[in-house]
């Protein structure tokens, strides 16, 4: 008996993919800006559909910017997926040692189990005075540049500011960027996410051969950051020699991290644990940083949702200028802020990754090899996805009784952290950091203004993470805090 089941539609390959012209030996490589390479492939992507082609030299990838298609090859790692072979490459060329960002395989697995176990939030809730005190130094900072009168460099000093609780929260250590201009951790550490992400896309690798004076100072700066990471390491393993109690009861994640290191058959050894380091201080310096500074430059623009942030934070804290976890839990609004920030402005806005195996995705074949990128923004900013989407609404995350239905679907589009088994492990400490950063400013100051030096809207620079370019913001004190 015949039946009419509908056939099943054929595939398409990278051939019969449309995508921007290309020229001979470089392909599309040649074209691609990678300060602004993500507005480039959401504009691709307006011109040529949600998945079409680009060729970088050597290097064939498909492009997608349909958000269910993303999140199903997100869910695929680390077994259908990996990250480039080209980011490892540039990043050990480099110096650096990996650690779970880098990872791949049954050495992720590893290396996740391990850094899990420093995130656990009971651990969180021990490291939380130490991210207090790093609070009270920024509200310090600031009210220097308020009684000056002088304009802060936002993202500077949030860089500042997510350093110092990296290494307090992770490490144990006292690292004061906030006190003092001159402390060259920060700007060693913010040479390296650039120079990681321009020579992915560079067209040939001129360092190897004719080293720049920047290229020089790189080095340098892997050096310093490399021997930072092994004293912080060294201080950890003092303080668990000396204090056998903190085995059971870790002060930060470092401990936490080194703990689970020892535990037999764990695979783990410091040189990995020293790779989870590097990537700490760099993903949670970036990353949080960029979305505040992006959080209050929205909030500026939106005076309603900043007097309700900023009504929230007095409720909520009080005169407190540092507030405790679980005043931090009760900052509702201040965090649907901070996920409205992640969907327009995410900091990652766009994810390579590397197919393990033959697979598909939607009705186009993805070869073992061929590179995947993700274009995150593309549908979280879609009014055929999220009404009004392009207003900052941090209302839309919220709901009586639970979430609405309009945050359901915006937490299912915006995929700020990743999805899937790699979904950002550290996203629940870098939500208390923002809230933390958000609470000291609202609770201590009065925004005088958030500027850009030709006053249009900051431009986005992407380099590996996206920032918000030239903003500043002077403050006056508010009287009850002064």
């Amino acid at each position: 008996m015949e039946t009419n089941a509908p056939e099943a539609p054929a595939l398409r390959h990278y051939a019969d993919l449309s995508g921007p012209r290309g020229v001979p030996v470089f392909g599309n490589l040649l074209q691609i800006d990678s300060t602004r390479m993500h507005q480039q492939l959401e504009q691709w992507c307006q011109e040529f559909g949600p998945v079409f082609k680009l060729r970088l030299a050597q290097r064939r990838a498909v492009v997608v910017g349909d958000h269910e298609l993303i999140a199903k090859a997100l869910r695929d790692r680390p077994d259908g997926f990996r990250r480039t072979t080209k980011l490892e490459q540039v990043w050990l060329e480099m110096g650096l040692l990996p650690g779970v960002f880098g990872a791949n395989g049954d050495t992720w697995r590893r290396q996740r189990r391990m850094v899990m176990a420093g995130f656990d939030p009971a651990h969180v809730r021990r490291y939380h005075p130490a991210l207090q005190r790093v609070a009270e130094r920024l509200v310090a900072r600031w009210r220097v540049a308020a009684r000056q009168g002088t304009a802060i460099d936002l993202q500077a000093d949030l860089m500042r500011f997510t350093v110092d609780a990296i290494a307090g929260l992770a490490f144990g250590a006292e690292v004061n960027t906030l006190a003092s201009d001159e402390d060259v951790i920060q700007q060693h550490l913010n040479r390296l996410f650039p120079a990681v992400f321009k020579r992915i896309f560079a067209p040939l690798p001129t360092w190897r051969w004719w080293p720049s004076a920047d290229d020089r100072a790189l080095a340098r700066s892997v050096v310093e950051v490399n021997a930072a990471v092994d004293g912080f390491i060294a201080q950890a393993r003092t303080r668990l020699a000396d204090d056998p109690a903190r085995r059971a009861q870790p002060h930060n994640l470092l401990e936490a991290m080194l703990v689970a290191a020892d535990e037999p058959g764990s695979g783990i050894d410091d040189a990995q644990v020293a790779g989870n380091v590097l990537t700490l201080l760099l993903a949670g310096e970036d990353t949080t940083a960029n979305t505040v500074a992006w959080m209050i430059h929205l909030l500026w623009q939106h005076p309603q949702a900043l007097a309700r942030a900023r009504a929230e934070v007095a409720q909520v804290c009080g005169g407190t200028l540092a507030p405790d976890i679980d005043q931090i839990g009760r900052l509702d609004y201040i965090e649907a802020c901070a996920h409205e920030a992640m969907r327009l402005k995410p900091v990652a806005p766009q994810q390579a990754m590397q197919a393990l195996r033959d697979t598909t995705l939607g009705d186009v074949h993805i070869p073992a090899g061929m590179v995947v990128i993700a274009v995150m923004r593309r549908d979280a900013t879609s009014e055929r996805h999220i009404p009004n989407a392009a207003a900052f609404d941090p209302e839309r995350w919220l709901g009586d009784g639970g979430p609405s239905q309009a945050a359901a679907s915006a937490k299912r589009i915006s995929m700020p952290f990743g999805a899937g088994p790699r979904i950002c492990p550290g996203r629940y400490l870098a939500l208390i950091e923002m809230k933390m950063a958000m609470a000291a400013l609202l609770g201590a100051f009065e925004i005088e203004s958030v500027n850009t030096p030709d006053g249009q809207p900051p431009r986005e620079k992407l380099q590996l993470a996206m920032a918000p370019v030239g903003l500043t913001m002077r403050l006056r004190e508010r009287a009850s805090a002064a």
